[in-house]
């Protein structure tokens, strides 16, 4: 068993080395991207995300439990509440720490706001004037954390998949990874609905992570079209899938339409 476990840990380590060598810049991300490309996909993360404003940096959106901050729309949970989604803010503060970046001490725990309702009444209080400052001013480190996010999905993307299709997802985030356009792909999908290797983030056992789009790309890959193109339509498949199958309270249809926008935007050049 344990010869087993070993075989199959290095298995899936080789095919993240092969799907990753060759595509360190010269700016030491990994990704490809050279700074002048990386700036854009921060800049192009922060419209979708945000409208590019600096009052969309601290967020809660209607019919979410959480605050949603920075260019990311990082979550954050208030206190002793938790949900399906992956909390990333706290993860943010870190690595803004590990760059020695100084951060709120205050923001080292959970969100303070306990509702929407209060986050919006304190819109313009110093706290979140604060945060605002300080996220407006990481622009960069903010996408080097996606980034960073989205190299370390693929292992637990080749863990999470089946043994029948770990090949096929491997090669479709190699191709992708090929082209600044395919890039800006994985990285910009990963930060926006996840790896898709949470068992939590399912509805009717059914994902909407990064594994879910490049499953459905797999499935019959389309040699003649763009692999960000693809990517945009094979997103919007599985996102209306995951609105198909979504609980009616949670209204999901009503951010379908922006989604898709999203999703389109994929195609258009880095």
């Amino acid at each position: 068993m344990k010869t087993m476990r070993f075989i199959k840990y290095f298995s899936l380590l080789a095919m993240v080395l092969s799907s990753l060598n060759g595509y360190a810049d010269a700016g030491g991300t990994g990704t490809g991207l050279s700074p002048a490309q990386m700036d854009r996909v921060g800049a192009r993360i922060w419209q979708n995300e945000c409208g590019g404003e600096v009052a969309g940096l601290t967020s809660w959106n209607a019919g979410e439990d959480f605050a949603s901050l920075g260019i990311g729309h990082f979550i954050w949970y208030p206190k002793g509440r938790s949900g399906p989604f992956a909390e990333s803010f706290p993860p943010l503060l870190a690595f803004l720490n590990s760059r020695g970046i100084a951060t709120p001490a205050w923001a080292r725990s959970s969100c303070p706001w306990p509702t929407k309702a209060a986050f919006e009444a304190d819109k313009n209080d110093e706290r979140q004037q604060e945060l605002r400052a300080l996220l407006s001013h990481t622009v960069r480190q903010q996408t080097e954390f996606i980034m960073a996010r989205m190299q370390q999905a693929l292992p637990k993307m080749l863990a999470a998949a089946p043994a029948a299709q770990r090949s096929s997802v491997q090669r479709v985030f190699g191709s992708l990874r090929t082209t600044p356009e395919g890039t800006f792909c994985l990285i910009d999908y990963v930060n926006f609905k996840g790896e898709g290797t949470s068992p939590t983030e399912r509805y009717n056992g059914q994902g909407w992570g990064l594994l879910q789009v490049l499953q459905t790309i797999g499935e019959s890959p389309d040699s003649y079209t763009a692999w960000n193109v693809q990517f945009a339509a094979a997103a919007k498949r599985v996102l209306s899938r995951r609105v198909a199958n979504a609980p009616p309270a949670r209204k999901e249809q009503r951010w379908l339409a922006g989604w898709h926008n999203r999703c389109d935007s994929y195609k258009r050049s880095l």
